[in-house]
């Protein structure tokens, strides 16, 4: 079971409106995969659904998955017949999905979760079409050494306590380790952006738009497939 079905109703209503989700992050994935339509999108560990609606507005053919039977659950109900969503943990092969099946895929704050991300890039990869992208979006890793302490270079994983009590346990890692495992599993760096908030956040988060203004949280990877892992 996934950690996230424990909290999964709170999860999906916190993300609907917070300063994180919905004016930083979405706004900042969503623009960089620029235009959708018509192109079969892979929604990487899609929570709710959010970004899935979205995509689906856009003209997108949208596949999503999630190890959340209970996000899952509200995801569909959210995009009804408009999208493909499973049930995948993402530590599994996407063995439903062949190769080279799809144009665009976006990965929004799922890759600090996951223990082996070079396995699960490598499938992601897999997947694409020659030349696709792959939107990733983490923490920056200089928030989490801001607010953790010790080295800036420390790779580990951790439990922690987020919210209203949500027990997850999410990797700390230097951005060059980060830089490492894409080209590891096959994805070449096209833009590195350290997103500033939404115009949207100013007046409904004020104090938090001052922040995310000065000082970065969340930073956003456009990866570019190349022809062969490692290369």
């Amino acid at each position: 079971m996934s950690s996230y079905d424990a909290f999964a109703d709170s999860f999906a209503a916190h993300a609907e409106d917070s300063a994180y989700n919905a004016h930083y992050d979405r706004p900042a994935v969503l623009g960089l995969l620029g235009d959708v339509s018509g192109r079969r999108v892979l929604d990487v560990g899609c929570g709710s659904g959010l970004y899935a609606e979205e995509l689906t507005r856009r003209g997108a053919k949208v596949v999503a998955f999630d190890s959340s039977s209970k996000l899952v659950s509200l995801a569909r109900r959210r995009v009804s017949s408009q999208a493909d969503v499973r049930v995948h943990d993402l530590e599994d092969p996407i063995d439903w999905l062949a190769d080279g099946s799809i144009d665009q895929a976006i990965m929004a704050l799922v890759l600090h979760h996951l223990a082996d991300p070079v396995s699960a890039l490598r499938e992601i990869h897999r997947t694409l079409k020659p030349g696709g992208r792959l939107v990733v979006s983490t923490a920056h890793p200089t928030a989490d050494w801001q607010q953790l302490g010790g080295s800036y270079f420390t790779d580990e994983m951790l439990d922690d306590t987020w919210n209203s009590g949500w027990e997850v346990r999410f990797r700390r890692a230097p951005l060059t380790v980060w830089c490492a495992e894409f080209r590891e599993a096959g994805f070449v760096i096209e833009r590195l952006v350290e997103p500033l908030p939404a115009e949207s956040m100013r007046e409904r988060f004020p104090e938090t738009f001052d922040k995310l203004s000065n000082e970065p949280f969340f930073i956003v990877f456009v990866l570019q497939k190349s022809p062969v892992a490692g290369q």
